[in-house]
């Protein structure tokens, strides 16, 4: 996991969406999105695991990649917070497209306190969505 997602070994998401598909039905939904990225961690790390993940899940699951979210400014990392902490510092960081699709299934790489796809997900129900489905490759157990 560390090498796929801090060193860039890119194959870490093809192996990651056959697992992933391997062990979860496809998702009856309209598109596939991921967690934006910071610009700052992309620019370090070269490549975007969600968005990497979501583009190897979307032909699995028949599905098209759609970015439907954008980033609002940096925002701070969220390793290393707690579970409150990680809410307050990831509040309002996503904008969504307009319009969105009625179900979503939105990606992420790993889901730690689930701060992160609950506000994603806030996002795309206030643009429109009705449903939105989370996978990611990992759990963080505490």
């Amino acid at each position: 996991m560390h090498a796929w997602k801090e060193r860039g070994l890119r194959r870490g998401a093809l192996l990651a969406a056959e697992l992933v598909a391997a062990h979860i039905p496809a998702p009856s939904a309209d598109a596939i999105t991921f967690v934006p990225p910071d610009d700052g961690r992309l620019l370090s790390r070269g490549h975007h695991p969600p968005e990497r993940l979501a583009r190897a899940l979307a032909p699995l699951w028949q599905l098209e990649v759609v970015p439907l979210l954008t980033r609002r400014g940096a925002g701070g990392r969220q390793a290393g917070l707690t579970r409150s902490e990680r809410r307050v510092n990831i509040r309002g960081a996503f904008a969504a497209r307009p319009q969105v699709p009625v179900a979503v299934v939105l990606v992420d790489d790993v889901y730690t306190t689930g701060a992160t796809c609950a506000e994603a997900a806030s996002s795309l129900r206030a643009a429109g969505a009705r449903r939105v489905d989370v996978v990611t490759f990992a759990r963080a157990v505490r």
